[in-house]
């Protein structure tokens, strides 16, 4: 007799709540694909929702500018916020490149993140890898306990794993998970929070939910605040059924923040005004 492993990802999504979550974020997706404008000018939507996301994942990483001051500026190499900024938005533009090896190899997807945020901003043999032991971490908004060099390398396995097995749960589900515990690692040195929030944004996208990367859901993380941000994520971490759900729900909601935020790109742009 054969028997079937069991899906994780997919008992995750039978929890309570987390059903009406995946069909509020479906509905709310459906809307702004189903936009006029959507049909002559997604590409410029695309184009506005990386901007606009970049910025809202930079505002969780401590680099909060005003979204005009992120169009104008084309020089990122000055201060701390500067480089955020700088890494926010490089990431947000390769997040789309990297689908088909995502699907592949997970590891060398968030190997190749690390690089492109860092930017030459880290010593070369810290960039692109996970850390060793005793190397620090610098990532002030999560002050959870880091785990350590050999946890973070099984999990990152583990979580490798997951995404390549495929699941039966939906892509919010997913997306969550995965972006969680990108941030429950903090496997790099650096920008982990601006790492795992771009996997997030690679599972929508390559899910096929949010296949034109339109629906921003770091948008949505920023608008909530980072206070709401930290509080939902230890929820995440504490492993339990309502605290998963309670994550899961969380960055269901950051989605259709970012649906509301496009939805007014789409609005601006009928009416001839961006």
């Amino acid at each position: 007799m054969s028997t079937t492993a069991p899906d994780p990802l997919a008992t995750l999504g039978a929890l309570p709540g987390v059903a009406d979550a995946v069909d509020s974020v479906r509905k709310a997706v459906d809307r702004v694909y189903g936009h006029r404008v959507m049909r002559r000018r997604s590409s410029e939507v695309t184009a506005e929702a990386a901007l606009r996301g970049a910025r809202g994942s930079a505002a969780l990483s401590g680099a909060d500018w005003n979204l005009e001051e992120v169009r104008r500026r084309t020089d990122f190499s000055g201060d701390d916020e500067s480089q955020v900024i700088g890494a926010a938005l490089r990431l947000t533009a390769e997040a789309g490149q990297l689908l088909s090896i995502w699907r592949q190899s997970p590891l060398r997807v968030l190997a190749r993140l690390h690089l492109v945020a860092a930017g030459g901003a880290a010593p070369d043999d810290a960039v692109g890898r996970p850390r060793l032991a005793g190397e620090p971490v610098d990532e002030p908004l999560i002050e959870a306990p880091l785990p350590g060099a050999d946890e973070v390398a099984g999990r990152l396995e583990g979580l490798s794993g997951l995404i390549l097995a495929g699941s039966a749960a939906p892509a919010l589900v997913t997306a969550a998970v995965v972006h969680g515990e990108l941030l429950a690692l903090r496997p790099f040195g650096s920008y982990n929070g601006l790492v795992a929030r771009t996997a997030e944004r690679i599972v929508l996208i390559g899910s096929g939910l949010d296949p034109k990367s339109i629906c921003p859901a770091e948008v949505g993380h920023a608008e909530r605040g980072r206070a709401a941000y930290v509080a939902a994520f230890e929820g995440y971490l504490s492993g339990t059924p309502d605290g998963m759900a309670a994550w899961i729900a969380h960055c269901g909601r950051a989605v259709e923040l970012g649906v509301r935020e496009s939805t007014a790109v789409c609005e601006a742009l009928q009416r001839g005004a961006a």
